[in-house]
């Protein structure tokens, strides 16, 4: 018999109607003959409320004890799903991450899984019963509850479908689907109706926050087929799944620009070799987590080393390249958090060329001046100037016509 793990965001279960439609989904899947497993995140904003209530109660609380608050979140939701599916005459069984055997590692508030001993699921699915888990937690080794970090119920979800083989893992949200653009940006944006792995990687890690990515990164390390599909009607969504054959001939898939990092230049650093040894050890001591790098041909004995980091991350990184300024006989250091951070995406890349080229003449028609650049072997980055990301956005969404259903790419065209 088929199994499908079913997620549901905040947003798809916010009131009690939503649950409800949430749960004839549910059992529309059970009733075709399929085993199902469903996972829930907290409802609506309830994990910001929790985290508002903390901080009012103290500027400081525990890590610990703020993973004990934010774990009843998915406990009550898994709790009304369940009742919702028994209003309906079908049987179910909600359970927390404990009572599965999801068991993580002691990082509290942003914990990895380790292990999930499935057989309490597996009991409560051969007797035919829909099984409800909260997600977004566990317990680490000395049975303290941890949560995931924002985003978990996606892992969590994924984690379920890999150990349980499923067949497939639907996540519910209150979007279509992946779009080759945000589409509030680029209103022609076209919803795809397939992505690798690969590609939502790139475009999750620079921004594009549809699936967690840490999920993503487990569906891939175990072939776990997943299909983004919108809560509230009844499109197909997008499935992320491994590359095929097919995927080379589309050379961009997506496109995305993100606002929140920003850029550190050390100029007149003494150009010799471990200088930039010094600078990033110094940087990830404080788990500061660097992006795009550049290093200037040195000139006159010193050099300049730019890089880019989170916006949240740039106070304690221009102290921590402050502090080492002398010892790396740095001349100044400056910093920029009016940039933006546009992209391309394809894993047609590989076997294509042109298309850097084409970015590049879009971004210089527009008058957009490129700040840095990064690449892979399927993603191509510019930073840019902030007041310009939109513009540049839609310019290059149009000029590789990700409006339109793929077509060869041609060079120069």
């Amino acid at each position: 018999m088929p199994l499908t793990v079913q997620k549901f965001g905040g947003t798809s279960i916010a009131n009690a109607t939503h649950i409800k439609s949430a749960a004839k989904r549910v059992i529309k899947t059970y009733s075709a003959g399929n085993k199902v497993v469903v996972v829930v995140s907290a409802r609506g904003r309830m994990t910001d409320e929790l985290l508002e209530l903390a901080y009012e109660i103290n500027d400081r609380p525990s890590s610990r004890e703020l993973d004990m608050l934010l774990s009843t979140g998915e406990q009550m939701s898994s709790a009304l799903m369940a009742m919702a599916i028994h209003s309906l005459g079908y049987p179910a069984v909600s359970f927390v991450g404990r009572q599965v055997g999801i068991t993580t590692d002691s990082f509290h508030t942003n914990a990895r899984i380790i292990s999930i001993n499935a057989n309490r699921i597996m009991e409560e699915l051969s007797q035919d019963k829909i099984v409800v888990v909260a997600g977004y937690q566990g317990v680490d080794e000395n049975d303290n509850i941890t949560t995931l970090g924002r985003g978990g119920s996606d892992t969590t979800a994924v984690a379920l479908a890999a150990m349980l083989k499923a067949d497939i893992c639907d996540i519910y949200t209150d979007v279509d689907g992946i779009y080759t653009a945000d589409p509030h940006i680029v209103p022609e944006a076209r919803k795809l109706t397939k992505i690798s792995y690969d590609e939502i990687l790139e475009l999750a890690s620079m921004g594009a926050q549809v699936v967690h990515v840490r999920s993503i990164e487990l569906a891939k390390n175990y072939n776990v087929p997943i299909r983004v599909r919108p809560s509230f009607n009844d499109g197909t969504g997008t499935l992320i799944c491994k590359e095929v054959s097919e995927m080379e001939k589309i050379v961009v898939s997506g496109a995305t620009v993100t606002k929140n990092e920003a850029k550190i230049t050390i100029i007149g650093v003494y150009d010799k070799p471990g200088q930039a040894a010094k600078i990033f050890r110094e940087l990830a001591k404080e788990n500061v987590n660097v992006d795009m790098i550049i290093q200037n041909i040195g000139a006159h004995g010193l050099t300049d080393v730019t890089f880019t980091v989170l916006k949240g991350d740039l106070p304690i990184a221009l102290a921590t390249t402050e502090r080492i300024k002398g010892e790396i006989k740095a001349k100044k250091i400056i910093a920029d958090d009016k940039i933006a951070k546009l992209s391309v995406v394809g894993v047609g890349m590989r076997s294509h060329c042109g298309i850097a080229e084409r970015l590049f003449s879009t971004l210089s028609d527009e008058k957009i001046n490129i700040q840095m650049i990064s690449t892979s072997e399927i993603k191509i980055s510019c930073v840019i100037e902030e007041g310009q990301a939109e513009r540049a956005l839609i310019a290059v969404h149009r000029a590789f016509e990700l409006d339109k259903e793929p077509q060869a790419f041609t060079r120069g065209a």
